[in-house]
Parts: structure tokens; C-alpha cells; sequence
């Protein structure tokens, strides 16, 4: 059984976990700290609870993206540094993808539509089947505004951009969700457990290939976008 070591900072929380045959152990940041202060200290706190040292790790796998842009970019640069000093593999998971294994677990959803708050108005978001003991993409990571999500059948949907634009998910075109669980966000558990299947797939990279994940080359609207856009 491998030991997969995980970091998930691509939203406002970070979260890192580790998985090994003891179980699954994990740690979230308070929000007094950046990620990228808050992240190794969470590892090392990790390391010493499961009782192994970073070396005995198999992988370390982490959220691709999308999500936020600094954040993203901050768990690729921790992941490429700790699998460099440890010679270890990694298993990039797209943090959509890792919403839909956090729904599963939650509800037992095979079916899953899941949204995150893209910010400056629009939404990421994917669909995932569960089948054959793996994930698969029916809608592929897409950014859009949030009426034009388009739910194929009738997916439990999740995430926080179901809050963040009530108003556009409260269309009619929506009434198909079998259900909605906002609070569920990308977290260090499932990107250990989505972890560890790629690496008994054969799905783990070398480290030169931790790199985001990015749906979004534009981070904020210029002060003319800005005022365009209220005073519309």
C-alpha cells in the first residue's frame, strides 16, 4: 500500500494529509497565515503523527488546479522543492475532480457537477462519473459564467460557487441538480486518495511536471473594467 503525502492550497484554506496503511491523517490551516508559511509546517506535523520521514513517502501528489492563482502556484513550488530533496514522484489532481471524490464520500454521488468560485463573475467547473473504479470527465475543466454551467442529466452538484451566484443557479436550467452541496471544497484527504490510485495506475510524473493547472490567464480586471462593470 503506498504512502502518499498531499498538499491542497488552491482556495482560501490550506490542507495537507498524508495516507498510509495506519490511515489518513490531515491537517488545515487556521487562516492566520499564508499558504505558503502555514503548508510545511502542517507536513512536518503530518510526518511526525503517521510516524514516517519524507523519504518513506511513495508520492506526493497535490492540487493542479484550477483555483486561485497564487495558490496554485504555491503548492507546485513546495511540491517541486519537498520531491526534490526526497527523489520522490508526483501525482498532480485537478482540484474539481478532487470536489467530486469529496461529494462521493460525503453522499455516495456517482454523478457529480462540480463548481468553483472563479471570482470576476464566473465559475470552474466539470462533470465526473464515477465508473470502473475511477473518475471520468464527462464536462472537462471549463471557466464560464455561471449560467452557462450546463449540467449534463441530473448530477449532485457542489462547491462554492453554487453560494457565491445563487441567483444564476436558481434558474430554471437548474432544477435537474439531484441536490447541492456548496460547503464542499478540494481538500489534502482527496487529493491523497486520488493520490494514491494514480499511483497504483501508473499515473506519477516526475517533479518537473508539477506545474499548474490554469483555465484563466487574466487574475483581476483593470481599473477601466472595473468602473465599466458598476456602472453597468
Amino acid at each position: 500500500m503506498s504512502t502518499i503525502l498531499a498538499i491542497e492550497t488552491s482556495t482560501e484554506v490550506a490542507s495537507a494529509a498524508l495516507l498510509n496503511e495506519r490511515g489518513l491523517f490531515s491537517r488545515e490551516s487556521a487562516g492566520v497565515h499564508t499558504h505558503s508559511e502555514a503548508i510545511l509546517p502542517m507536513v512536518q506535523d503530518l510526518l511526525r503523527e503517521a510516524g514516517v520521514t519524507l523519504a518513506q513517502c511513495d508520492a506526493i501528489a497535490f492540487g493542479v488546479g484550477p483555483g486561485s492563482f497564487t495558490g496554485v502556484r504555491t503548492a507546485c513550488g513546495v511540491v517541486q522543492g519537498l520531491a526534490f530533496g526526497a527523489d520522490l514522484p508526483v501525482a498532480p489532481v485537478v482540484t474539481l475532480e478532487a470536489m467530486a471524490q469529496a461529494c462521493h464520500e460525503a453522499s455516495g454521488a456517482l454523478d457529480v457537477l462540480a463548481i468553483l468560485d472563479a471570482r470576476m463573475g464566473e465559475v470552474y467547473w466539470a462533470q465526473y462519473r464515477y465508473a470502473g473504479a475511477a473518475w471520468h470527465a464527462v464536462t472537462a475543466p471549463t471557466l464560464s459564467a455561471a449560467g452557462l454551467v450546463t449540467p449534463a442529466g441530473a448530477p449532485l452538484a457542489c462547491g462554492n460557487g453554487l453560494s457565491a451566484y445563487a441567483d444564476a443557479f436558481a434558474a430554471p436550467a437548474f432544477n435537474v441538480l439531484a441536490g447541492r452541496q456548496p460547503a464542499i471544497m478540494p481538500s489534502a484527504r482527496q487529493i491523497a486518495v486520488l493520490g494514491r490510485a494514480a499511483a497504483a495506475n501508473g499515473g506519477l510524473v516526475p517533479l518537473e511536471q508539477a506545474q499548474p493547472f490554469y483555465l484563466r490567464n487574466k487574475i483581476a480586471f483593470t481599473t477601466a473594467e472595473r468602473l465599466a462593470k458598476a456602472s453597468a
